[in-house]
């Protein structure tokens, strides 16, 4: 059979139609093609090419006139992840981190009870991560975290809750510790956050807005021994990542890639810079080295040991005073009596210019200069007094609950004090009501 005998859409034709087609003026079997046919075979040849050169499913005819269509799919052999704790000297893949300890990582939901300016109870919840330390139930997070919470709740990835007792925490370095009635636990591997370098990666596992539970983010070490201020003046030192951090993220591991955890996550800038872009890919970690014996003194001790303590409240000198010739520095409002700044003569009304030789101008800085040093260490403290300069050597202290305990029920004691005594000055009244007023002598 010929070309001739087929019609254009290659059926065999009968010699009747082979000849209506050449009274026509064009061999048999052929039709002119429009140009929009001409497009769309062309659009067909694209399509059908994208698909045959994709490196995933295709789907293509076997030829034009029929014929089977064929699905390829890929033979990608499923991952197996080995969720038995490994050799922290052997590095892991990001899902082998996940499944080892995301069992580790909790979500902590807190209750704070405060009262309004109408005097009425308001309850609210916060939400924020943290991680198993131990097998026997004491779990680290974010001091911010659990800041002034009535009740604590942790709860684990398959859904158990336990209620939590906060043992203690340390506010300047943001850390605390909490610990649950539960055995069994597994604890995470802590690493060494000195040991880390800029661009090396980093994983997080926590539950941002409180509600994406058991999330886990990934990015580099963006920076180290970055001086970060928190919104609240608290001024630490940070290991800045671009890993996602977000509320609810707080207290939870940053892991490096040997499934150690280096860091906390604690902070993420937000907002926008002068109108202009948002602000991403900007977060911050506490180094795990600067908070692990923090800790361990909190899991021991309930507190933080060895930190100074003076005994006394201050004030930053107001910028009025100075003026006349009052230096700058932090003045003396109180004075606990037997602690350490009145056994060495300290007195209330005294301005605080120094501190080991370095100079202090408001309350803000004695606070972080006293903070340098150690209880039991003793430092120079240059005193302005009645026109006169001296000086005092304080032997610090240690800010332990016996010492706070003492320090605020004489706190009290003043305060109580100080109404009676601006009762007693007001003059007594006595008068009566009258329908147009009232009359008092």
């Amino acid at each position: 059979m010929y070309f001739s005998d087929y019609d254009p859409h290659g059926n065999p034709q009968r010699p009747a139609e082979a000849a209506e087609y050449a009274a026509k003026g064009r061999p048999p079997g052929k039709r002119p093609m429009g140009a929009a046919k001409i497009v769309a075979l062309c659009l067909s040849c694209a399509l059908i090419g994208g698909l045959a050169g994709g490196a995933g499913t295709a789907l293509l005819a076997d030829g034009f006139s029929g014929g089977t269509a064929t699905i390829y799919t890929g033979n990608r052999e499923p991952v197996v992840v080995n969720t038995v704790s490994k050799d922290t000297g052997t590095m892991l893949t990001l899902p082998e981190i996940y499944a080892n300890y995301v069992d580790s990582t909790v979500g902590i939901t807190v209750d704070i009870v405060s009262t309004n300016i109408f005097g009425q109870t308001v309850k609210r919840a916060a939400a924020g991560s943290g991680f198993v330390i131990t097998g026997d139930g004491f779990i680290a997070t974010n001091y911010h975290v659990i800041q002034d919470a009535n009740t604590v709740t942790v709860t684990f990835v398959d859904g158990s809750s336990y209620p939590a007792v906060v043992v203690g925490g340390e506010e300047r370095n943001d850390v605390a510790v909490l610990k649950i009635e539960a055995s069994g636990l597994k604890p995470v591997v802590l690493g060494d956050s000195d040991a880390m370098l800029v661009g090396e990666q980093v994983a997080a596992i926590g539950n941002p807005l409180g509600e994406l539970t058991f999330t886990l983010t990934s990015g580099y070490v963006s920076a180290l021994n970055r001086a970060i201020t928190m919104s609240d003046g608290t001024a630490m030192t940070m290991l800045q990542t671009d890993t996602a951090i977000n509320s609810g993220n707080s207290g939870g591991p940053l892991f490096n890639l040997y499934g150690e955890v280096i860091g906390i996550t604690s902070a993420k800038y937000s907002g926008s810079t002068s109108g202009s872009a948002t602000i991403e890919g900007i977060g911050f970690a506490i180094p795990i080295n600067d908070v692990v014996n923090l800790m361990k003194d909190i899991m021991e001790h309930g507190y933080v040991t060895g930190k100074p303590f003076l005994g006394i409240s201050v004030k930053s000198v107001d910028g009025a005073a100075q003026e006349y010739g009052i230096p700058a520095g932090a003045k003396v409002s109180l004075v606990t009596p037997g602690l350490c700044a009145d056994r060495a003569g300290l007195k209330e009304g005294d301005i605080i210019t120094a501190v080991g030789g370095a100079a202090v101008k408001s309350a803000g800085e004695l606070i972080a200069e006293k903070n340098k040093f150690k209880a039991g260490d003793t430092a120079a403290f240059a005193i302005y007094r009645e026109g006169q300069t001296l000086t005092l050597d304080i032997t610090f202290d240690e800010e332990n609950a016996e010492n706070v305990t003492l320090q605020n029920e004489y706190v009290s004691r003043q305060s109580q004090d100080q109404n009676q005594n601006q009762n007693q000055q007001q003059p007594q009244q006595w008068g009566f009501s009258w329908p147009f007023g009232n009359f008092y002598r």
